[in-house]
């Protein structure tokens, strides 16, 4: 770990949970295109925090970049990457579909069904600045099930 707290990991944690519980992060390495331009477009997109990860590690990492560089970016999934962070864990789902990055108006349909279908869960363990990790759908992966079972009918 880097930085002077990264041997505290308790407080680290806290901190993320105090300012980022209840809301949405994409970790990313940059978007081509007009992607964020896209996703500002849809009903809530501006409200996603957006954290670059061509960044990390960093020496002194605040709160999120300590824990997408020690948590987040060691699970090796295709980026960008989604976050939920709720007040017992964090559900992360990839945006990526065969090698691109699916379309912004993609994220609602899966925060309709992030529950029972996102990559890995991270959840805040009993003990100070403890999370477990378990995986949810395979990281291959990645269709929108809820927007499917919409236009089937």
């Amino acid at each position: 770990m880097f930085g002077f707290l990264a041997h505290r990991p308790a407080r680290q944690l806290d901190r993320f949970r105090e300012r980022f519980t209840g809301r949405s992060l994409i970790v990313h390495r940059g978007f081509s295109g007009d992607w964020l331009e896209e996703l500002l477009k849809q009903p809530g997109g501006g409200g996603h925090f957006r954290l670059d990860a061509r960044s990390l590690p960093a020496k002194r990492p605040s709160p999120i970049e300590w824990l997408v560089q020690t948590h987040v970016l060691p699970l090796d999934l295709p980026q960008p990457l989604f976050l939920k962070v709720r007040e017992a864990d964090v559900l992360v789902r990839h945006l990526d579909r065969g090698g691109r990055t699916v379309h912004p108006s993609e994220i609602a349909w899966f925060l309709e069904e992030l529950e029972t279908r996102h990559h890995v869960r991270l959840r805040f363990g009993r003990e100070p600045g403890r999370i477990d990790v378990s995986m949810g759908i395979t990281a291959t992966d990645n269709e929108a099930k809820s927007m499917l079972e919409h236009l089937t009918g």
